[in-house]
């Protein structure tokens, strides 16, 4: 069993008893792990220990979370959305396909893909040489999944394994190996519409969130928090579009592809290297 493995089981574990507040001996004993060695495990894998990640969990500090925000339609009128700018702190460039890129069906184009670990397990990458096109975590033997929805897409490209170029990205998503001027690329495909959800998204700051309408609202369209959702949950670049920022109004997380289990993972990992941990 992988450390991610034994933290998500830990993560429903807690999240399922929030209210309870359980103990470090609870959490523990449930692992079968002593409270020692749990402590240690946790601390290494995210950053912060067991109790302040409990914190991180509470439904008050999401509504605090959305209350604090800063209006997303501010942010984006003062960066531009519809512009060409770098987006997200100038660490992932964002691209659509072009019309002809669409049309030729990725004729003449190669497409290198692989499968790395990360701390949120095993995850599936694609990139074109113009940036990443598809990120997916697994957890089970959806590579063939991904391969064949690439296939559908870009009927002309040729497919290549290249775990040496896809490792650089990894290195960049979730070491902090990137240098400022060289932001990651992305290279999607999707409608106006899901370009600018996309995009909006990556306004959101690391450890903070907003809820579906305040990105329908960033976005000019304030009565469409449900196509919005339909954007979010098409997202073909897991963790750098980072819809696991969108949650509901209430300040429940809500649902998410890759498990709302990930979703809470990814949150504390996010907040323990932006926040400073609590005793």
């Amino acid at each position: 069993m992988s450390d991610y493995d034994r933290i998500a089981e830990a993560i429903s574990f807690i999240a399922s008893r929030v209210d309870s507040q359980p103990t470090l001996q609870e959490i523990a004993g449930h692992l079968h792990l002593s409270p020692f060695h749990f402590q240690r495990l946790f601390s290494r894998w995210a950053g912060v220990t067991p109790k302040r990640f409990l914190q991180v969990l509470t439904l008050e500090r999401a509504k605090q979370l959305l209350s604090e925000s800063k209006s997303l339609l501010e942010v984006s009128d003062a960066l531009g959305l519809s512009s060409g700018s770098r987006l997200y702190d100038h660490f992932v460039h964002l691209e659509a396909v072009t019309p002809g890129e669409y049309k030729t069906g990725g004729l003449g184009l190669t497409i290198e893909h692989a499968v790395h670990d990360t701390p949120f397990g095993q995850a599936f990458i694609a990139t074109t040489p113009r940036g990443v096109c598809s990120f997916a975590f697994l957890d089970g033997t959806e590579i063939d999944e991904y391969l064949t929805g690439l296939h559908k897409a870009w009927p002309h490209a040729a497919m290549r394994e290249n775990r040496q170029r896809t490792l650089a990205v990894i290195r960049a998503m979730f070491h902090g190996e990137r240098k400022p001027d060289r932001p990651v690329s992305l290279h999607v495909s999707g409608t106006n519409f899901q370009i600018s959800v996309w995009k909006a998204l990556l306004q959101i700051p690391p450890a903070r969130v907003a809820s579906y309408s305040q990105v329908a609202a960033a976005i000019g369209h304030p009565n469409s928090a449900r196509a919005v959702g339909r954007a979010v949950g098409a997202n073909p670049v897991a963790f750098l579009i980072p819809c696991h920022r969108v949650i509901q109004q209430s300040g429940r997380l809500g649902g998410y592809h890759w498990g709302e289990t990930r979703k809470q993972a990814i949150h504390a990992w996010e907040s323990a290297r932006v926040e400073q941990p609590q005793p």
